[in-house]
């Protein structure tokens, strides 16, 4: 892998005078100028800005501030002492992900703020206007009118906004993710009725609020994206929706032990607050703002990782066909060492090697593998979960000396499990042990979860003690040369780029939901809202790959709703440096045609082109793996069938490459039919033009292998 390489350019264009009276710089626009941001401070001295885009508000008179438990509250009786301004340019190189080269260009506006009252605290904002959007954060610089510990109750910044856009949504909840796309107007919100909803237990949404990243469109095709970046010792952020005046606003993830939400110790700066905006869909997901945003890398040469397909102990389970846990004592209250076998424990020697081998024999580099630690008996619904789980001691059918040696045998890694059933402290304490145990037997990769209610109890997932918690785990694990992926987790924010260990996370309403969710499982256009929202915060773990759609033999009233071709597809338009090949080894041999696209396709990108796409009805990608220089092809579409017109002026000139495409079949449809597939070999070149009928929750997938 090439060693970064950074072309920097960063020049002052202009430094004005600490007199207030004097004229100041409050605007700045993108380096393209179609970005334009303006700030400025009313009659009673409230910050606000406003962004403009191609001319037209998109960002009007927007608040900035904040209260404190102790303090006066920061809002207003401002003046601006001072203002400056800097341009930014440079290219650097992702270790691994969706492109190689990332340029981050932007012009910078720095505001300097002090109160004209008693006790005179000063606070810095700094925008960067970016052609694909803008990011701000407060600094809290040091001084003596503001000293030690900060606690926020509540940090109040606006995104006001002028039109009625159609918006993609999920409730503002502190705990999951795992809702529902909704797609309705932004004066339509009402989050709260989710409450309780979806089965899922451990939701709390205390406020018409939606989760970040939320995505709109507008009536002339404006795109906006709302999140923040480089998430570090803050609580998560939730916007809270003004249905009338059509405003958002700040509204962080509390605690139920403290009356504060965030506790920083100055001086301090926030996480960045992020728009991305653009005039089409497809510009969404090629942006990099968020990553942008964030500091280079912190941990320097992370190719210890190897961004890899893998297989696993976990869809078996969500089936019903294995278990997780080993067997209990015959009064059902626990496991010992004396207790016996229920006779379906998913994780044992014998089903690893099984998996190993299919995984040797079909260009795939790994297996992960739940359920091979004692404490599953007692992993979550029990009211006490601390210590339940150690990480290192094994069931006494799984031989970990003997998986891992036959793994190396066949060039096949075992991906580590640490599921926390949410005990936050048991885990912390054991993280060494554990990711010593990992760095021993040459394990690189851990999936981690925290499935339940955090303990200790009162704190949520997205609040500052496990954004804390979450980052610190990724700073551990790189000292093991250990990548984290994590479920139940925060969102991401970009910080992949600083710990690049952070390699892929849930945070979505995933492919378990299909094996057994009540409502049945997600529907066909969930992923390509997904696409559009989700995965602007980062990579996704979502687990494709499911070949048996129906799965009658295990759950009658469940299924994946979507054709056997979509699946496919979505190992490129869903990205992740990890993508598992999700189904059961039998129902992959009994399918070898559309098995070879997975053995194909990459996982490691040198450029990525957005083809076409509309948020929430469809979208196709096309990507170059690196090193070989092949490319591949993936679209999916809601549930309406549709036609795509492709061209491939992204491919070599000169070129040639063996092209195979899988698709609907003509009959093909997620519920009638979803295994009708045609597989095809099929003659492109740089000048090609292809249309391309995709069937209701269907797909296709195009593999071009240099020959």
């Amino acid at each position: 892998m090439k060693k970064s390489k950074y072309i920097i350019l960063a020049i002052a264009l202009s430094l004005f005078s600490c007199n207030s009276e004097k004229q100041q710089i409050t605007e700045i626009k993108s380096p393209d100028e179609k970005v334009v941001i303006d700030f400025n401070i009313n009659n009673e001295g409230r910050p606000f800005y406003t962004v403009k885009f191609n001319n037209k508000t998109v960002v009007d008179t927007s608040y900035l501030g904040f209260d404190f438990k102790d303090a006066a509250a920061f809002n207003k009786n401002f003046i601006i002492k001072n203002t400056s301004t800097s341009t930014f340019n440079e290219t650097w190189q992702m270790p691994w992900g969706e492109q190689l080269d990332v340029v981050n260009n932007y012009n910078e506006l720095k505001i300097e703020l002090q109160e004209k009252t008693s006790p005179e605290r000063f606070l810095n904002i700094v925008f960067k206007a970016y052609d694909d959007g803008i990011g701000f954060r407060y600094e809290f610089p040091e001084q003596d009118q503001l000293k030690g510990d900060v606690f926020i109750t509540e940090e109040h910044t606006e995104f006001n906004l002028i039109e009625d856009y159609n918006t993609f949504w999920i409730p503002g909840d502190w705990d999951i993710y795992e809702h529902l796309y909704n797609t309705t107007k932004l004066s339509e919100i009402d989050a709260l009725q989710f409450a309780n909803h979806e089965n899922l237990a451990q939701t709390y949404i205390p406020e018409n609020a939606v989760n970040t990243p939320v995505t709109m469109v507008g009536s002339d095709g404006t795109h906006l994206s709302f999140h923040e970046a480089a998430l570090v010792d803050y609580s998560g952020m939730t916007l809270k929706v003004d249905t009338e005046n059509l405003n958002l606003k700040s509204n962080l993830v509390g605690s139920e032990n403290t009356d504060y939400k965030v506790k920083r110790t100055m001086p301090f700066h926030t996480p960045w607050r992020t728009i991305q905006i653009t005039d089409n869909a497809p510009d969404l997901i090629e942006s990099k703002l968020i990553v942008n945003l964030n500091e280079p890398n912190k941990l320097g040469d992370v190719s210890w990782f190897k961004p890899m397909k893998y297989t696993g102990i976990w869809w078996e389970m969500h089936l019903g066909k294995s278990s997780w846990d080993y067997g209990m004592t015959q009064d059902m209250s626990t496991w010992t060492d004396g207790g016996q076998s229920n006779g379906t424990h998913g994780a044992t020697t014998e089903n690893v090697k099984n998996f190993i081998d299919f995984s040797a024999k079909n260009n795939i580099g790994g297996v992960l593998v739940e359920g091979w630690n004692t404490g599953w008996e007692h992993w979550i619904g029990f009211e006490d979960r601390e210590g339940v789980f150690d990480f290192v001691t094994t069931y006494p059918d799984y031989d970990i000396d003997e998986v891992v040696r036959y793994g190396k045998e066949k060039g096949v890694d075992i991906i580590m499990h640490h599921e926390t059933s949410a005990a936050t402290e048991t885990y912390t304490k054991q993280q060494d042990t554990a990711f010593a145990l990992m760095q021993k037997y040459g394990m690189h990769t851990v999936k981690t979860g925290y499935v339940g209610k955090i303990l200790p109890k009162g704190e949520y997932h997205h609040g500052q003690y496990m954004v804390n918690h979450y980052n610190n785990t990724v700073e551990k694990a790189a000292k093991y040369e250990v990548a984290i992926n994590a479920h139940e987790p925060i969102k991401g924010t970009g910080l992949r780029r600083t710990y690049p260990n952070t390699i892929s996370r849930e945070g979505l309403r995933g492919q378990e939901f299909n094996a057994w969710a009540t409502d049945g499982g997600n529907p066909p256009e969930h992923l390509p809202i997904v696409a559009f929202t989700r995965m602007l915060s980062g990579p996704i773990d979502f687990t494709p790959g499911i070949f048996n759609i129906k799965f009658d033999e295990y759950k009658k009233d469940n299924q994946v709703n979507t054709t056997i071709a979509q699946q496919l597809a979505l190992y490129v338009v869903i990205y992740s440096p990890v993508q598992m090949a999700a189904d059961l080894v039998e129902h992959y041999e009994a399918n070898p045609e559309p098995l070879q696209f997975i053995k194909d396709v990459g996982v490691d990108w040198e450029t990525t082109k957005v083809l076409n796409g509309v948020v929430g009805d469809y979208v196709t990608i096309a990507r170059k793996e690196r090193e070989t220089g092949n490319w591949f092809v993936g679209g999916i579409t809601d549930e309406n069938a549709r036609t795509v017109d492709l061209n491939f002026d992204f491919l070599e000139d000169n070129q040639d490459y063996e092209v195979i495409i899988y698709k609907d079949g003509d009959n093909a449809h997620w519920d009638d039919n979803p295994l009708d597939i045609t597989i095809e070999g099929v003659s492109i070149k740089k000048d090609s033009k292809l249309s391309v009928k995709l069937a209701e929750g269907g797909g296709f997938a195009m593999s071009f292998i240099k020959k």
